[in-house]
């Protein structure tokens, strides 16, 4: 399984990413679990300056901007084929 984070306020553009990725994820058929992080704290972990942020297994992968549905597929092709 693939466990992805948004990082974000709730911000249009941070769900805008939620709802891509979720898209992706669901088109893709590869199983995940999604989060929305919208703790100030807990953001900082992953060392972000804008989001919103996008998180796969534990590796930042995308900030300040939405990722286009091909850079989320790869990264998640990726990242499930790691496991």
């Amino acid at each position: 399984m693939v466990n992805i984070k948004v990082l974000g306020s709730g911000c249009p553009n941070c769900q805008r990413l939620e709802a891509t990725v979720r898209r992706v994820v669901q088109a893709q058929g590869i199983e995940a679990q999604i989060e929305k992080v919208s703790d100030f704290a807990e953001m900082m972990k992953y060392a972000i300056l804008a989001t919103p942020g996008l998180v796969i297994n534990e590796k930042l992968v995308a900030a300040g901007r939405i990722p286009s549905d091909k850079d989320i597929t790869g990264w998640l092709a990726q990242a499930a084929g790691q496991r």
